[in-house]
C-alpha cells in the first residue's frame, strides 16, 4: 500500500513536470523562437542582466574556474573575460530557443562548415569518422549543422532526459536537419548494425561521471580526467578523428573548421588520440576564452 502510494506520488510529479514543460514551452520558448532576431539580442542582454548582474549565476564557479587556469592574468583581465562569458552564455540560451524553429537557410547562414569536404572524402572510403569538440562557441548550432555539410550518416551523441515531454522536443529539434541522436547506450549498437559509413560528433570536456574510466592530463593549467569515449570507439571501429573548431564571427554568426588528427586510429600510442584533440580545443579557449563553458564545474575529480 505505501509503495503505491509512493508510486502514484511520483507519477503524478512526473505528470505535473510534463504538464508545465509543455506550457511553458507553447507559451513562452516556441513564441520567442520566432522573433526576429534584433528583438532576440535585446532579450539576450536582459537575460545577462538578471542572471549576471542580479543572481550572479555561478559567479563563484566561473571565476575560481578562471583563476585556476589563467593564474597569471590580472583581475581586471579575469572579470572581462568572465563578463565575455556571461553575454556570450546569454546568446547561446536565446540561439538555442531559435533552434528550435530553425530554418535550413538560416541555419546556412548562420553556421557555416568552412571545409566540409575533409569529411567527405571519407565516405567515398566507406570509413566512418569521428567528430570532436568541447562546449566551445555554439556547439548546439553545430550539432544540428553537422547533417547539411556531410555526406555521412551523422550521428549526435546525447543524454536522454527524464521530462518526456522535453526530451522528445529537443530530439526533434535537433535531429531535423539530417543529424540523428543516439544515447550513449545506444551508440555501440548503431555502429554494429549499420551498412553506410557514419559520421558520430563527441562533445568531449564534461567531467566525467566516473573518474576511474577517464584519461588523465593537464588541461587549463590543471590536472584534468578527459572523457576517453571517442578514443574508444576510433580504435574499436577504425574511425577518422576530426577536431571541429568553432569561431563566432559576430553575434549569431559562426564557422567552423575541420583539422584532422588521424585517419589510421590504432596506429596512434594510448591515450594520443584524446591528448591531441584536449590540446587543439586548450588552444581554442587560450585564444578566445569568454566562449567556453565556464559555469561547467569541470574540475570536481582529483586524481
Amino acid at each position: 500500500m505505501i509503495l503505491t502510494t509512493i508510486t502514484s506520488t511520483q507519477d503524478r510529479k512526473i505528470i505535473f513536470a510534463n504538464m508545465i514543460t509543455r506550457i511553458l514551452y507553447y507559451t513562452l520558448v516556441l513564441p520567442i523562437s520566432l522573433f526576429p532576431e534584433k528583438l532576440l539580442y535585446l532579450i539576450s542582454d536582459i537575460i545577462y542582466i538578471i542572471l549576471y548582474k542580479i543572481f550572479k549565476y555561478r559567479k563563484q564557479v566561473v571565476l575560481t574556474n578562471l583563476k585556476n587556469a589563467f593564474p597569471k592574468k590580472s583581475k581586471k583581465e579575469l572579470l572581462k573575460i568572465m563578463d565575455g562569458f556571461y553575454h556570450h552564455l546569454c546568446d547561446i540560451i536565446i540561439e538555442t530557443i531559435k533552434g528550435f524553429t530553425i530554418s535550413e537557410g538560416y541555419l546556412r547562414r548562420h553556421f557555416v562548415i568552412k571545409n566540409a569536404e575533409l569529411s567527405s572524402g571519407f565516405t567515398d572510403m566507406g570509413q566512418n569518422v569521428i567528430f570532436v569538440g568541447g562546449h566551445y562557441n555554439n556547439w548546439e548550432l553545430c550539432g544540428q549543422a553537422f547533417g547539411l555539410y556531410s555526406k555521412h550518416k551523422c550521428i549526435a551523441i546525447y543524454k536522454p532526459l527524464s521530462n518526456k515531454f522535453l526530451n522528445n522536443t529537443i530530439y526533434a529539434s535537433r535531429s531535423k536537419h539530417g543529424t540523428d541522436l543516439v544515447s550513449m547506450k545506444q551508440a555501440k549498437k548503431s555502429f554494429e548494425e549499420s551498412n553506410e559509413a557514419q559520421a558520430i560528433a563527441f562533445v568531449s570536456d564534461q567531467n566525467p561521471s566516473n573518474p576511474k574510466n577517464a584519461y588523465w592530463l593537464n588541461f587549463l593549467n590543471q590536472e584534468t580526467a578527459v572523457l576517453f569515449g571517442a578514443e574508444k570507439y576510433a580504435k574499436e571501429y577504425n574511425c577518422a578523428v576530426i577536431y571541429v573548431s568553432i569561431s563566432k564571427e559576430k553575434r549569431g554568426h559562426y564557422e567552423a573548421k575541420y583539422s584532422l588528427i588521424t585517419d589510421q586510429p590504432n596506429n596512434q600510442p594510448y591515450g594520443k588520440i584524446t591528448e591531441d584533440f584536449t590540446k587543439k580545443l586548450e588552444k581554442d579557449i587560450i585564444n578566445q576564452p569568454q566562449y567556453w563553458l565556464w559555469s561547467h564545474k569541470r574540475w570536481k575529480h582529483k586524481r
